[in-house]
């Protein structure tokens, strides 16, 4: 799998991996000249480079995962806290009405002392049952009173316990975000000081590292053997390859353009189903399976870290957003070191796709 490296500076070949920086140090005999370092070399350095962005991209994503559940948090302790207010107000307004009532209905008077005054004992002994029906409405709403004071407490210092974590969260990501800009940066560096000559001499030792690595999985026996897709992965696949050629943008989830994970969160909410936004969530959360168990629809994940992630569309190929420069493309399942497999739709396979 050849991807094409695209810089902002009209140099544009073919070339690989993933991410971490380095500006290239000037050949002490030629003044501004790019050390003369083996394509091996070179190679190594940019994967370092491409993965570490990567790294850097899936932190920056998780962070704006959990910023998005805390805001949401936020808006909801709000609204409660508006309508506890609001329950709050009328609570106070329902005992002084009940206080008031209860003056005006005794006079001011003890009720041994209205039983004794009144013409008729019997009408005195029924007002003074409605007068201790009052006092006992009356104890209850001074509880509910009490009881909504206390939620309301309650709902404003988690009101304000969330704000400070959004407001970490945003500080976190703002860091984050500036981290994976410098990191972009020194990709850009390293590839603008390369000749032709040497991108292409790179360009070729990925792909025959590609090609080799396809053939280990298939003389293994790892690669899958035609198994078909859930009528859930079909939809994700046909969403996923109907993104081919749009630009990889880090951060990004649709429609314009995408990150690795953006693409196969998006593709399977397409299909009817959330799976977590970012290749280590996914990773970790999702159900594993064997590589040969591989049906269209599935992730294939890639690194130690799990920081990259790919869709399963069969024949031995994924379809993936591979690093900034590049474009949603298909590629060899084996276009980077493959993690394991997991599979978002546990339903069982049928065999015309829907």
């Amino acid at each position: 799998m050849l991807v094409r490296l695209a810089c902002t500076t009209a140099l544009a070949a073919q070339a690989v991996l993933v991410p971490a920086p380095a500006a290239a140090a000037p050949d002490p005999q030629r003044p501004g000249a790019v050390p003369q370092r083996s394509a091996s070399q070179l190679l190594t350095e940019l994967q370092q480079l491409y993965r570490q962005a990567e790294q850097a991209t899936e932190t920056y994503n998780a962070t704006a995962e959990k910023l998005k559940r805390r805001r949401a948090e936020v808006a909801r302790l709000d609204g409660e806290l508006v309508r506890t207010r609001l329950a709050l107000q009328d609570s106070r307004t329902d005992v002084g009405r009940l206080a008031r009532r209860q003056y005006q209905s005794t006079g001011g008077l003890g009720p041994y002392v209205r039983l004794l005054l009144a013409p008729d004992p019997q009408d005195a002994l029924d007002e003074g049952h409605v007068i201790g029906e009052l006092a006992r409405v009356q104890a209850r709403t001074v509880h509910r009173l009490a009881a909504v004071e206390k939620q309301r407490d309650a709902l404003a210092r988690a009101a304000r316990k969330a704000l400070d974590a959004q407001l970490t969260l945003a500080d976190q990501q703002k860091k984050q975000r500036d981290e994976v800009r410098g990191k972009l940066g020194d990709v850009e560096r390293l590839l603008t000081a390369l000749t032709p000559a040497q991108l292409a001499a790179v360009a070729a030792l990925e792909q025959r590292g590609v090609t080799e690595a396809q053939q280990k999985l298939t003389t293994a026996g790892s690669l899958p053997a035609g198994r078909p897709a859930s009528a859930a992965g079909a939809r994700a696949v046909r969403y996923a390859l109907g993104q081919l050629g749009k630009p990889y943008q880090w951060g990004a989830q649709g429609p314009g353009s995408y990150d690795c994970s953006g693409l196969t969160t998006r593709a399977w909410e397409h299909a009817g189903r959330a799976i977590p936004r970012t290749s280590q969530e996914q990773w970790k959360h999702l159900k594993r399976i064997p590589l040969g168990d591989l049906r269209p629809g599935d992730l294939v994940v890639y690194f130690r870290d799990a920081t990259h992630v790919a869709m399963y569309v069969g024949d031995g190929k994924v379809v993936q957003a591979p690093r900034p420069g590049e474009k949603v493309q298909v590629s060899p399942l084996a276009s980077n070191p493959v993690l394991g497999a997991v599979r978002p739709d546990g339903r069982a396979p049928v065999t015309e796709a829907g």
